[in-house]
């Protein structure tokens, strides 16, 4: 399956932003991680195709809400609250593990985009 994320852009600390990644095709789980300059991937939020279950990292539980649209095979990210440390370029991938946050469970990858959060 193929992955597209977009969404990212320029915000100022406090603002909201929404992202979103569509897949070619269905997916099981689909999760969202970012990587900041220097550091290494981090996972962000997971969600499974049926029932919706969810999982976060707790850097971004309360903030950020995953969810997604099986009929148009789109998962979403939603950001409230934003901080200057969440800017990140943010990727979604699939996975068949259910809720995995680790990043090499994940088999299928969209390219990044980026978030910048300004102070």
């Amino acid at each position: 399956v193929q992955l597209q994320a977009f969404g990212g852009g320029l915000v100022q600390a406090g603002g909201s932003l929404r992202l979103s990644c569509a897949a070619s095709g269905r997916t099981f789980t689909m999760g969202w991680f970012r990587q900041a300059p220097g550091k290494e991937r981090e996972f962000v939020a997971a969600i499974t195709l049926t029932n919706s279950r969810t999982n976060y990292a707790d850097s971004v539980k309360g903030r950020f809400t995953i969810s997604r649209d099986n009929a148009k095979n789109t998962t979403y990210l939603q950001l409230n609250s934003l901080k200057p440390e969440d800017t990140a370029v943010y990727y979604c991938a699939a996975t068949p593990f259910e809720l995995a946050s680790t990043a090499s469970y994940y088999s299928s990858w969209g390219h990044g985009t980026q978030l910048t959060v300004s102070s």
